[in-house]
């Protein structure tokens, strides 16, 4: 069954439960609850019609949900005219190509949902309204959350720096414009996702949801002190993050871990990523829905600088499809072992 299909068959009993609008503070689009098609042709500007995409695989057959919310590369015009970054600089923010890495999962019967527009544009991995006054004329709706460490650091939803720590914009955003990129991407993206979980919570009896994310390869260094040389650290290819044990069962985050070892990779759990809003928002064991974030360092894949492919991508993308078969397999023990034991 399609997404779409899905969808339609909720509104038509009167209970649309992918709508998560009533999550989000008002202003909400009612229409998101009473219309599948609003998530799906809600263009914001030309370039991004749609704004995110959803691969779904010829037959729905476990119940993994793969999201890469940081992968979009459509910049557009009117934004790549009031930013004061060459476009290169914008690029090298991006989790390239980490679609197309995870993109394996289809074949195993799983979706993935990827953005069209890139994280310099809009941040799927912040709260909606993590927002930061200064960048903005006019004032913030009451309910924004402008005292994050994120929107401190210049990275809320709408970023205000990129690169290493550059202004993205010349001149303030009207406020409005703010909004509106939260009500018309943001909000049909997250709702997307949460039809996508609870499609999976419903055929399997458990969703587990892999966030998708890329990391510069120095990343690791951040945050220790200046005297450790980085010759003496041991930099992870992956990051497993799971919000240290509260989002996901051990289960699915050890089994990740063992098969991208025995893969040949270095692999750390939860430093220096734990996890973001998604993983933290999405992620509820109790309720059967899991949810872990997986970083790929890009030096594993691609060029940093250029934001190119390299030789060793395929075989990259080739293991993390190998990765996702057992978790898959996991996934759906652990649904039959619960079954089982509440009988």
């Amino acid at each position: 069954m399609s997404l779409q299909d899905w969808f339609k068959s909720k509104v038509s009993r009167g209970t649309p439960r992918v709508a998560a609008a009533s999550k989000f503070p008002q202003p909400v689009g009612a229409a998101l609850a009473r219309d599948a098609k609003v998530m799906f042709n809600q263009p914001h500007e030309p370039e991004l019609d749609p704004p995110f995409e959803v691969l779904e695989p010829a037959r729905l057959a476990c119940p993994l949900v793969f999201s890469s919310p940081h992968s979009g590369n459509v910049y557009p015009r009117r934004f790549l005219d009031a930013t004061r970054l060459e476009e290169a600089v914008l690029h090298r923010s991006e989790d390239a190509f980490v679609d197309v890495l995870f993109g394996g999962a289809t074949a195993l019967g799983a979706p993935l949902i990827k953005a069209r527009f890139p994280r310099a544009y809009l941040d799927l991995n912040r709260e909606p309204y993590e927002l930061d006054p200064r960048m903005f004329d006019g004032p913030l709706p009451p309910f924004a959350n402008t005292r994050s460490l994120r929107v401190a650091g210049g990275l809320g939803t709408i970023a205000r720096v990129a690169g290493q720590a550059q202004e993205i914009y010349a001149r303030r955003m009207p406020v409005e414009e703010a909004i509106e990129r939260i009500e018309k991407l943001y909000k049909p993206y997250h709702n997307c996702l949460r039809g996508l979980i609870d499609r999976a919570r419903q055929i399997f009896g458990i969703a587990v949801l892999v966030d998708c994310h890329s990391m510069p390869s120095g990343s690791l260094r951040q945050g220790q002190s200046s005297q450790v040389k980085a010759a003496d650290v041991a930099r992870p290819d992956f990051v497993v993050g799971d919000r240290h044990g509260a989002s996901c069962a051990r289960d699915f985050v050890d089994v990740v871990e063992h098969e991208l070892r025995h893969l040949g990779y270095r692999v750390q759990r939860n430093k220096p990523y734990a996890g973001g809003y998604i993983t933290e928002h999405y992620g509820n064991p109790a309720g059967d829905c899991h949810a872990m974030q997986i970083e790929v360092s890009r030096a594993l894949y691609m060029d940093e600088r250029a934001v190119t492919r390299e030789e060793k991508f395929a075989d990259v993308a080739a293991d993390l499809t190998k990765v996702a078969a057992v978790l898959a397999e996991v996934a759906l023990s652990h649904r039959d072992r619960h079954r089982a034991a509440a009988e």
